[in-house]
């Protein structure tokens, strides 16, 4: 495409990201429109995996390797790197709109996000949240797909009068983005890096923050622990008012608990074997114009987190 000619790395990839999330969120819809959301345990009862999120991370792993097969690839679910994958779920389009951009459970179908977070250098850079049934209680057919996407740098205890409980660290930010809350508070380790990474890289865009409730930056280099044992604590303004809140008023014991995140191996669990992605002949292997061999520019590297 020659739009992407001259394009650095980075926004080449939140382009095809954005690409890819509209085609995860089809498969997420279409999924719940075939009445069949093929739900199996995990771990426990309480830990649960939908056909759309096996179909939705194959669609966007390998999408995303078969354009930049060097960048490393996080997702939530353990999938079987020999799985074959539909040529219908590879999305090698590029969003023309990102690339001319200047460079400054039915019930709760809303709390539902596609996320694709792109770090560079351990640091969320880039992110792209989809909702793939948008406004699904008044449009037909689970309502429709939206997309937003941010890039950093492109925009340069907590007294609550009021709790919100909603699912969805994705869904969470977007209430911060549309005003309807504050600050989104995390007290928990059982938050991932693939739960966090795009939203934290839209909210710096639009000049927000997202750290672990110390107040500390969450790393996301390819071999950081992917729980966030910090917890999390999100707002788009006053962010050192509510990390001041937070070491003030909860008690020295309770605070302890929540660790800095530490750097370790990723578990085998956690990584996919890319190099026997089982990618359906018929899609072309695609590499944006610019690329180098080690799919680096400027020996700056991304690393992917779904």
């Amino acid at each position: 495409m020659a739009v992407a000619e001259g394009v650095p790395l980075l926004m080449r990839l939140v382009s095809a990201s954005v690409s890819v999330s509209y085609r995860a969120a089809k498969i997420a819809r279409d999924v719940l429109i075939s009445g069949d959301l093929g739900i199996v345990e995990k771990s426990g009862k309480n830990d649960l995996q939908t056909q759309a999120d096996r179909s939705v991370q194959r669609c966007i792993v390998a999408s995303l390797h078969k354009q930049f097969p060097n960048i490393p690839i996080f997702g939530e679910e353990e999938l079987a790197p020999t799985t074959k994958i539909p040529d219908e779920f590879i999305e090698l389009k590029l969003d023309e709109e990102v690339l001319r951009h200047k460079y400054c459970y039915l019930g709760f179908l809303d709390h539902v996000t596609v996320l694709i977070g792109i770090a560079v250098r351990g640091v969320a850079t880039a992110g792209i949240i989809n909702q793939p049934f948008c406004n699904y209680e008044a449009k037909p057919k689970y309502g429709e797909s939206r997309c937003i996407w941010g890039v950093l740098g492109l925009v340069q205890a907590c007294e609550p009068t009021e709790v919100l409980r909603v699912g969805g660290a994705g869904h969470k930010v977007l209430l911060l983005i549309e005003k309807k809350a504050h600050a989104y508070v995390f007290a928990s380790i059982g938050c991932k890096k693939w739960d966090t990474c795009a939203p934290e890289a839209i909210l710096h865009s639009l000049g927000g923050n997202l750290t672990d409730i110390h107040g500390k930056p969450i790393p996301y280099h390819a071999n950081v622990v992917h729980k966030n044992t910090g917890g999390v604590l999100a707002t788009v303004e006053n962010h050192d008012w509510y990390v001041n809140q937070i070491r003030d008023k909860v008690d020295a014991e309770t605070l302890s608990k929540f660790e800095t995140v530490k750097l370790a191996p990723p578990t085998l669990e956690s990584q996919l074997s890319q190099k026997t992605l089982n990618i359906g002949s018929n899609a072309s292997n695609a590499t944006p114009a610019g690329d180098s061999t080690n799919g680096k520019v400027n020996e700056t590297s991304e690393d992917t987190h779904l």
